[in-house]
């Protein structure tokens, strides 16, 4: 069986009986995730645009915008819903960057609701299907060359959803993600940039998958050997370092990997979040403070450094604040702590804390590039008094390696409605939160997201 036909078979196939109790909890996880990043990221910049927009072009009612409320064509809801549920970047995600539920899951719900009748396991499995495409499809730092992880692998994870939850059969199955393939597009130039353009991404995967099986369920084709052919995804991305047949072998036989992604402990990067737990870490042990701080060396390899390593404001601060780890450091340092509302415009401006991001020198050390992890970097403190810290962290909160507590979850959740100052979010905020848990024993997935729609 040609390879496209196994993922396929696998997409057709695959049910709710076949996912294990971890599975099953990080999918849960997955959605109350999205559901806080979506509630905190409804009335971020750029959000309201993109749902007026949505609303202004009006259509068939078939999905919900979220939040705001009012029913639009599906790939429209799943693009608004897709670009709040990216805004803070508190979303899951997995190294080299690819962001997989917050486009997925707005994909994924779209066609739910225009199909009707969901049940809350159907909407787990289909996540869970989802997830599994996106992430055998993720490629490796060398790979991307600058391209973006979401643009690029998170599509077909949002295709594959799309189709499992519409009941899709082989043929089509195959045609959206052969169209997916077409649609797999991104710059990371957008982050560097700052531009809202990173939050955009996200909401067009979801739109992606919903256009795709629309479009196959109408017999409208797409390149059946979209993964091995002599233009196919492998050779385009990988100049044939790998192949469809080894990325795919053993599925549906081996357990899935959801257990990879990783969820985010401050509403940055990723690749932001070793740099912020170690300088916290080393004011815990060391004592200083940031009045105590003459400069600081960041050292990163060459992926973070070039994404990451370096801070400047643009026309988008909370943009640049988020993939700018110069801020993370000196917002951690000044305020001996970071929360949602540290990377909004009036936080980012501030005085003190722009003045303490000029003291922080960032180096780029490509010997770093084979020997360390890919969130790997490390901290030189000089203070004032002559006093010298090192520290340095390969491993990052809420990966793998490092999962976060079900504490954490719950309490990120809580930031996000108290960050949103929605009066009926905040009156439904418990009632949310245990939704979202109980997702499995829904006969109708609707009751979860109608209930956070004003």
């Amino acid at each position: 069986m040609k390879v496209e036909h196994k993922v396929v078979s696998f997409i057709e196939n695959a049910t709710y009986d076949d996912l294990n109790a971890t599975d099953i909890d990080i999918v849960k996880k997955q959605i109350l995730t999205y559901v806080g990043c979506v509630i905190a990221g409804s009335s971020n910049m750029g959000c309201e645009e993109v749902v007026d927009i949505a609303k202004d072009l009006g259509g068939k009612e078939e999905a919900t915008i979220l939040v705001h409320g009012g029913k639009v064509p599906a790939q429209q809801a799943a693009f608004a819903n897709g670009v709040m549920g990216r805004a803070l970047d508190v979303c899951d995600h997995i190294k080299p960057g690819m962001h997989v539920g917050s486009g997925m899951i707005p994909a994924i719900y779209a066609v739910a609701e225009m199909k009707g009748g969901i049940s809350g396991k159907e909407f787990i499995n289909a996540i869970a299907v989802g997830d599994e495409v996106a992430l055998r499809l993720n490629l490796l730092e060398k790979d991307y060359h600058g391209f973006d992880p979401t643009g690029i692998a998170g599509v077909f994870g949002a295709a594959a959803g799309a189709a499992k939850i519409w009941g899709m059969s082989h043929k089509e199955i195959l045609h959206t993600l052969a169209l997916a393939f077409n649609r797999a597009a991104g710059s990371f130039q957008c982050n560097i940039d700052g531009a809202l353009a990173v939050r955009v991404i996200e909401g067009w995967i979801g739109q992606a998958g919903v256009e795709c099986a629309r479009l196959a369920s109408k017999a409208i084709t797409g390149p059946v050997d979209f993964l091995d052919g002599v233009y196919g995804y492998f050779n385009l991305f990988t100049n044939g370092r790998t192949s469809g047949e080894e990325i795919f072998a053993g599925l549906g036989e081996e357990p899935l990997r959801t257990y990879t992604l990783g969820f985010k402990k401050y509403p940055s990067c990723g690749m932001t979040q070793g740099s912020t737990e170690l300088i916290l870490n080393m004011m815990a042990k060391h004592g200083f403070c940031a009045d105590d701080v003459e400069r600081i060396v960041l050292t990163m390899p060459t992926y973070g450094y070039n994404l990451v390593g370096n801070f400047k404001l643009g026309d988008n601060p909370k943009v640049n604040a988020q993939f700018g780890t110069p801020y993370c450091i000196a917002n951690a340092l000044v305020r001996k702590g970071v929360k949602l509302e540290h990377f909004e415009p009036e936080f980012i401006m501030n005085d003190e804390v722009l003045e303490f991001t000029k003291k922080i020198e960032s180096v780029c050390d490509p010997s770093l590039d084979p020997i360390r992890p890919h969130y790997a970097s490390d901290i030189k403190v000089v203070c004032k008094d002559g006093g010298v810290y090192e520290g340095s962290i390969d491993i990052s909160p809420g990966t793998e390696e490092a999962p976060l507590e079900d504490e954490d979850f719950k309490r990120r959740f809580y930031d996000c409605i108290d960050f949103a100052k929605k009066s009926f979010l905040e009156e439904r905020a418990d009632e949310i939160y245990r939704k979202c848990l109980d997702v499995a024993d829904m006969g109708n997935v609707d009751e979860l997201f109608h209930f956070m729609t004003n």
